[in-house]
Order: C-alpha cells, then structure tokens, then sequence
C-alpha cells in the first residue's frame, strides 16, 4: 500500500519502527493531524461512497465528540457463521446503538466505522494513551474505552443508522471466540468506568449497561438450573427449554419484521451458539480480566 500510494500528495504515511498495537498507531495519527475531524477505518473495511459525508453532517453539532456508522459483514455470504454474525451487527447497531443514541450516548463506537472531533481527541489522548488495569498497560478494547472517555468529558455520542460500512467478519469458531473473548474483557472492564458516568446520563443508560451485564448471567443461571434438574432429576427442565425458546422466537420476529428480511428468523440458531459457547467465554473473561 504505502509503494502504491506513497507518491499521492493526497496521502500522509506515518511509518511506525515497530508494530505497537492499534491504540498506540491511532495516537501517532491523531497528533500528525491537523482537520476537525478524524474518521478511524479499520484495515478491512469497506466505506459506502456516501458515508463519511453523513457522519460529518451529523458531526455539525459541536455537542457530537463522536458518530458511528452501520457495519455490515462484507463476506456475509462465506458461510452460515459469518451470515449469523452480520445478523448479529444489525441487531446490535439497529436495536442497540439506535436505542443508546436515542437518548444521547452510544457506549460504544465501532472502530471499522466510527468519526471523532479532533479537538475533543486532543483533551483524551494522554487517558487514553495511559489505560492500565490492575497495574498493566491494556492492549484491546480501545473503541469502547475511547467512547467512554467521550462521554466522561461530556460529549454526546451518536448512530447514524444510513451510514454503510463493511467489514471481513471471522469465517470459523475459533477465531469468532478469541474475539468474544477481548470484546468480553473490554466490556466488563470499561462498565466499571462507565458505572461512574451514569447518574449523569439518561436513566435509560443505566437500565441499558445492567441489562446487558446482569442479562447473561441471569441466562447462564437458567441454563445450570435446568442442567441440574436433569442430571437430579432425570427429568427435563421443559420450562426453562419453553421460555428462552420463546423469548429467542420474539426476538428473532421482531427483527425480521423491523428489517424486512425473512432470514433473521434463521437467527434462532445464534442461541445455542451463545448458550453453549459465548456464555462459558464470558465467565473466562470475567475470570481473566487482567
């Protein structure tokens, strides 16, 4: 890439002696720059024409110190695990973030899509460059720690849901866990420092990050308790089957029918996958925080 484009008076490369993580890359761009905006693209992703003209618009209110866009999965069509998981990222832009913004603080901006204000990155950047957990420099995690710090200075943090931009999405189970397990770490580190900025935000924030903390644990005591009425009690625990098959078939009705798509019904199949797989990674990851 810097061969090709390395003669273009359009671009600006800065060559790193050593690779040093994303966190400490974006910092060494931030400080070269010098517009009012930043916009953080991800190595595989893939911008609509029109986007970065819509997060800027979006951007005018100065009260913005970041936007993100909707990320799709590029490959959705690989296989049946990268169409689950572009499922997953409308639910999670389209019902999640749409909901955060509502009320003026999404938790969370997406790296492969997310714009900031420069002059409120320039207040944040030696936090952000100096997170440490437990005594050690922290290495992930740095799009949600980097939105918490905008909200803590008192910026607003908004979706911006006819933004496009697509994103390579892992193709296999291992390498979809192993990336379960760093957003885990983050969002159960970074939710101790947003615990803090909540009484100043709207109360629905704070129903949103219990809900999205105590939920799964809430699931993963459903799913023991049905485990041990049937290894006790040789019987099957049909209510505990009754109810998340239930609430998983709402679910996945009600974004088929916001979206329009017939397929989110096939998301049904996303449940045994977090039962079995991503609640047992995030008990690690709690268990394994530093």
């Amino acid at each position: 890439v810097h061969q090709d484009f390395a003669g273009d008076s359009r671009f600006n490369f800065i060559l790193l002696q050593k690779n040093v993580g994303k966190r400490k890359a974006q910092i060494a761009a931030i400080r070269r720059s010098s517009g009012d905006l930043v916009l953080n693209v991800d190595s595989d992703t893939i911008l609509a024409t029109d986007m970065v003209g819509k997060l800027a618009l979006r951007m005018q209110d100065t009260d913005v110190g970041a936007a993100m866009g909707q990320l799709t999965a590029s490959n959705r069509n690989a296989t049946w695990l990268t169409s689950l998981i572009d499922m997953e990222y409308w639910l999670a832009c389209n019902e999640e973030r749409a909901a955060q913004a509502r009320f003026g603080a999404v938790m969370c901006c997406c790296g492969p899509c997310a714009m900031y204000r420069r002059s409120a990155l320039a207040l944040l950047l030696d936090q952000y460059e100096a997170q440490y957990f437990r005594g050690k420099p922290s290495d992930f995690g740095e799009d949600r720690h980097l939105t918490i710090l905008m909200l803590k200075a008192g910026f607003r943090t908004e979706y911006v849901p006819d933004a496009y931009a697509a994103t390579v999405v892992p193709d296999k189970l291992t390498p979809y866990l192993r990336q379960q397990l760093r957003w885990a770490r983050s969002t159960f580190r970074d939710t101790l420092l947003a615990l803090r900025l909540l009484p100043g935000l709207d109360p629905y924030l704070t129903l949103d990050v219990i809900g999205q903390n105590v939920g799964p644990l809430l699931l993963a005591l459903s799913v023991v308790t049905g485990i041990a009425q049937l290894a006790f009690t040789c019987t099957v625990p049909w209510w505990t089957c009754v109810m998340i098959a239930s609430m998983t078939m709402v679910r996945c009705s009600v974004a088929a029918f916001r979206s329009r798509q017939l397929r989110f019904l096939a998301f049904s199949l996303h449940t045994p996958i977090n039962i079995f797989m991503l609640l047992p990674v995030k008990a690690y990851a709690l268990c394994t925080l530093s």
